[in-house]
């Protein structure tokens, strides 16, 4: 029940987003999802970097001491879920501009069901090779906001030309939200709280 709503966001995802809209599952709901889903990157991540080793070119792979790849992994979930979080914010901040009225409960539901292609591909890091991985992020990020250009409009309840609009207003507010969580990571990278590389 937590999940049933992502085969039918890839299958035939402005129908999903109709049956979404609809039902408006409770606050828990969406955060059970954003939980749940989260779980995907955060273990294949530590696992890839702990027990695999990320390739980089040519050469060994590259591991992580199994307390460094854990510290990372609870850092990694905790930025996922406040990332989806914050989204969810800026979506219901501004709607008032489109002349939309959602609950934070409706903004909550695009945040997460927006974020989950952007979330399920940490499977990929399983096979830990940089560019297949930047590949299949690519087409992750892609698909996110193809579900976001279609969902707009109809979780919103405005037309298509304002949901275009306010929906690349949402990709560019999501695209300052990653910077700025990419550079808080450098920055605590560089005060020491990098991992500790093993061979």
């Amino acid at each position: 029940m937590i999940l049933n709503h992502i085969w039918g966001l890839y299958a035939h995802p402005k129908h999903e987003w109709e049956t979404i809209e609809k039902r408006h599952e409770s606050l828990m709901y969406s955060m059970i999802h954003i939980l749940v889903v989260s779980l995907i990157p955060t273990i294949c991540g530590y696992y890839a970097a702990a027990h695999i080793g990320w390739t980089i070119g040519v050469g060994d792979p590259i591991k992580i001491s199994q307390g460094g790849a854990q510290l990372m992994a609870g850092a990694l979930y905790f930025a996922l879920v406040f990332g989806v979080l914050a989204l969810a914010y800026l979506i219901q901040w501004m709607a008032k501009t489109f002349d939309a009225t959602p609950s934070f409960i409706q903004s909550l539901e695009l945040a997460a069901y927006t974020s989950t292609p952007m979330l399920m591909v940490g499977i990929a890091t399983l096979y830990p090779v940089l560019w297949f991985v930047a590949l299949a992020g690519l087409a992750a990020l892609s698909y996110s906001i193809y579900l976001l250009y279609s969902g707009v409009p109809i979780m919103m309840n405005i037309p298509e030309e304002k949901g275009f609009i306010y929906s690349s207003s949402v990709v560019t507010c999501g695209l300052v939200l990653l910077v700025a969580i990419m550079a808080f990571s450098a920055v605590m990278w560089s005060m020491g709280f990098g991992p500790e590389y093993i061979s």
